[in-house]
């Protein structure tokens, strides 16, 4: 998920006017006889009112991000959704503050987000909104959502090991090609472009390409017959598989250069699939990647 800070939200940048509040609040107070009682507070979970916004949003939004839940009582939204809310914020323990608001209970606050539907959720860091969605999120998504409010307010955030990665990982290794490939197809179904399930993915495709192979036997048909696809293909999974991708990624790389039409598409795919098996961020597969542009364009 994008930074907060980079991605447009689903409200105008700027057209929220925190501070109007707080000055219209102030002015109230002058005028009242006796101080709004305070909201209730917990420790990650607090009520806010129109009255303790100013002090339990914008001044605790300065040092931990706060997350305004809009709710209705007893709506369907509220009872499903707030408690997972809830929930997060207790294992978030403290790096960032949910923010319960009644909208019937707070007109101006709805007004002043302009909330139509609800849920309606909003992150509040430094004291301003950073991003917002007005939908139920899936777990893993909401997830992904509040790790990207807390590095937009410069939060480290450790990533906790996905159990259905571990359970795909555990197939793979007890050999279980087929559940492996189910586990890893599943995660992508419920969070796309998951990175390390793609990688796992490939891995499973690479396994069955080399299954019985003789790496050895392999490598020597490949240089005995430089320009046999298949041979060539099934010697770069040896290699990486043997780690020495490196070698692999050349020997494809000069490959397509020697190649056009669709057995040059046929091994470009081939590579893109062992650049997978590594994931983006392996330095061999940057340069590959340079590499491979330049054998294409």
């Amino acid at each position: 998920m994008s930074d907060p800070r980079q991605s447009q939200s689903i409200f105008t940048r700027g057209a929220v006017d925190l501070g109007a509040l707080a000055r219209s609040n102030a002015a109230a107070a002058q005028r009242a006889t006796q101080p709004a009682p305070a909201a209730p507070t917990g420790a990650h979970v607090i009520d806010v009112t129109e009255a303790t916004f100013q002090d339990d949003v914008i001044q605790r939004s300065l040092t931990v991000p706060v997350v305004l839940d809009f709710y209705v009582e007893m709506s369907a939204p509220h009872q499903q959704f707030s408690p997972l809310l809830a929930q997060l914020a207790a294992e978030g323990d403290g790096t960032w503050v949910l923010a319960r608001v009644d909208i019937e209970a707070n007109p101006r606050l709805a007004q002043m987000f302009r909330i139509q539907n609800i849920p309606f959720v909003v992150a509040i860091v430094g004291g301003q909104p950073v991003d917002a969605f007005n939908q139920m999120l899936p777990e893993p998504h909401l997830r992904q959502w509040i790790d990207a409010v807390l590095k937009a307010a410069g939060v480290e955030v450790e990533q906790p090991e996905d159990p259905r990665l571990l359970a795909a990982d555990d197939a793979m290794a007890d050999g279980d090609l087929d559940a492996a490939e189910a586990a890893y197809r599943k995660i992508l179904s419920e969070t796309p472009a998951d990175a390390v399930a793609e990688s796992g993915l490939a891995q499973v495709g690479l396994l069955r390409r080399t299954e019985g192979a003789d790496p050895a036997a392999v490598l020597t048909a490949a240089q005995a017959a430089p320009d046999d696809i298949p041979a060539q293909l099934l010697a770069a999974d040896v290699e990486v598989l043997t780690g020495e991708a490196d070698r692999a990624y050349t020997r494809l790389v000069n490959l397509i250069r020697r190649t056009a039409g669709d057995e040059r598409e046929t091994v470009r795919k081939h590579l893109v699939s062992l650049f997978t098996v590594a994931g983006p961020d392996d330095p061999a597969v940057a340069k590959a990647r340079r590499a491979l542009a330049s054998a294409l364009f």
